[in-house]
C-alpha cells in the first residue's frame, strides 16, 4: 500500500469514528466505536446463546475461570470468559487469541478433527515457546493431541502463561465436527495438573456435551 493510500484509509476511518489521534502516544489508535463491530458479532451468536448458561454453571461449580473460544486459522479466539472470584492474575479479554498447539482449548479442538486436518494445522502453525514449559516438539504435540482424543479432553501445564493450568473440551456442531472449545483455568497456587484433571474433567465434559447437544438441535 502506498503512503497516500494509507492516508486516505486512515482519514476515512477517522471520519467514521473508528480511529482517533492520541495526543500522548502521538499516533493513531482505535476508538471505542470499533467495539461495535465485535458487539455485532457477539450479539445473537447462536453458540453464545446456547452455551452461556452452561458456562456460568461451570464457573460457579468449579470456582475457577471458564472460557469459550472459537477457531480462526491456527489460533483459538476467546469469545466469552467468566473469571474466577478468587485471586487469579492472568487477564484474558474477549477477542484475545492464542495458538492451538499450546492451549488446552486448541488441542481439544484439534483432537476432535480428523487426524489429517489436525496435522495440517500443526504444520501451518508458527511454533515457538511462550514459557519454558511450552511443548514445541511436533512428535510430542501429536502425542498430546492423540491423548486428548482418547480422554475426550485436553490439558496444558503453564504452556501459554506461567502459573496457569488448563483443561479443555471441544464443542461439536450438528454434523459432529468441532466448532469451539470450553476450558477451565486454575493457578498453580491452588492446583496441580493431576488434581485439576481428576476433580474438574468430568464437569468440563458435561458442559461440553450440554453445549454440543443444544447446538445440534438448533
Amino acid at each position: 500500500m502506498t503512503k497516500s493510500s494509507a492516508q486516505r484509509c486512515v482519514h476515512t476511518l477517522e471520519r467514521l469514528g473508528y480511529l482517533h489521534r492520541d495526543p500522548q502516544l502521538k499516533r493513531w489508535v482505535l476508538s471505542t466505536r470499533s467495539l461495535c463491530i465485535a458487539n455485532a458479532y457477539l450479539t445473537g451468536h447462536p453458540l453464545l446463546e446456547q452455551a452461556t448458561t452452561h458456562l456460568v454453571e461451570l464457573n460457579q461449580a468449579t470456582g475457577e475461570s471458564v472460557s469459550l473460544s472459537e477457531p480462526d486459522d491456527t489460533d483459538m479466539v476467546y469469545i466469552a470468559r467468566f473469571p474466577s472470584r478468587k485471586r487469579f492474575f492472568i487477564h484474558m479479554p474477549v477477542g484475545h487469541r492464542l495458538p492451538m498447539y499450546c492451549t488446552a482449548a486448541g488441542r481439544a479442538y484439534l483432537s476432535a478433527l480428523p487426524e489429517a486436518e489436525a496435522h495440517l494445522i500443526l504444520r501451518r502453525s508458527v511454533i515457538r515457546k511462550f514459557t519454558p514449559m511450552t511443548t514445541t516438539d511436533p512428535v510430542r504435540l501429536l502425542a498430546l493431541i492423540d491423548a486428548a482424543r482418547k480422554a475426550g479432553y485436553a490439558w496444558g501445564e503453564q504452556e501459554a502463561y506461567r502459573g496457569d493450568l488448563t483443561i479443555g473440551a471441544a464443542i461439536l456442531g450438528g454434523d459432529g465436527r468441532p466448532i469451539a472449545a470450553v476450558n477451565i483455568s486454575g493457578p498453580t497456587s491452588r492446583w496441580t495438573m493431576d488434581e485439576l484433571r481428576s476433580k474438574m474433567s468430568s464437569v468440563l465434559l458435561e458442559t461440553a456435551r450440554a453445549a454440543s447437544s443444544g447446538i445440534g438441535s438448533r
